[in-house]
């Protein structure tokens, strides 16, 4: 049997791969356009994905990520983690990821589950925390993610799917998909009065 900081670290790791996964075979526009009204792209994702883990796993741990995150200084942009600007390289950004991945992974395989840590940006009362509830907390976000990115990513190209391999998804022709996305939008025009 699995110990359980290894079960949930895996839970992680493959959040984390389903992102990176989302963004493959895709161009610079594709990865970097913002296909909601409040301007969701893959890219951004994976940025924002690797601040949270490098506040996360250091900053709250007094493990500092040692890469700068230049999207946090005083004169950024607001909400600069959520998207790439043009002299920003898709390859540094997912290397920079996969950095914040290697320095989480080393604070949460040095520290037991019950280690203690505080997030200096929670409120007072709920800021101590530990190992345990950080994990459980990056499993959350980083699932939250992955879940934008398989909307995004199925909007630009179709693509969808849990993983590579293993898409959990029925195989089915493109016409029977068609077919099952135009019968959901009648019952839904039916449960709404429309004939």
């Amino acid at each position: 049997m699995t110990d359980p900081k290894t079960h949930l670290h895996r839970y992680l790791t493959n959040a984390r791969d389903a992102v990176l996964w989302k963004l493959e075979g895709l161009g610079e526009y594709d990865i970097r356009r913002p296909l909601t009204p409040t301007g969701t792209n893959l890219l951004g994702l994976v940025k924002h994905l690797t601040c949270t883990a490098a506040d996360y796993f250091g900053t709250v741990f007094d493990r500092p990520f040692p890469d700068p995150q230049p999207w946090f200084d005083p004169d950024a942009h607001p909400g600069a983690d959520m998207w790439a600007a043009p002299d920003e390289p898709t390859a540094h950004l997912t290397d920079l990821y996969r950095r914040a991945w290697a320095h989480a992974d080393t604070t949460i395989t040095s520290l037991d589950l019950d280690a203690p840590g505080r997030v200096p940006w929670w409120p007072a009362d709920t800021a101590d925390v530990t190992l345990h509830q950080i994990l459980v907390h990056m499993i959350d976000e980083t699932n939250r993610h992955a879940g934008h990115a398989d909307i995004i990513r199925e909007l630009i190209d179709g693509a969808a799917g849990l993983r590579p391999g293993a898409t959990s998804l029925p195989a089915e022709t493109p016409a029977w998909w068609t077919e099952r996305r135009d019968a959901i939008e009648q019952a839904a025009r039916r449960a709404d009065g429309h004939h």
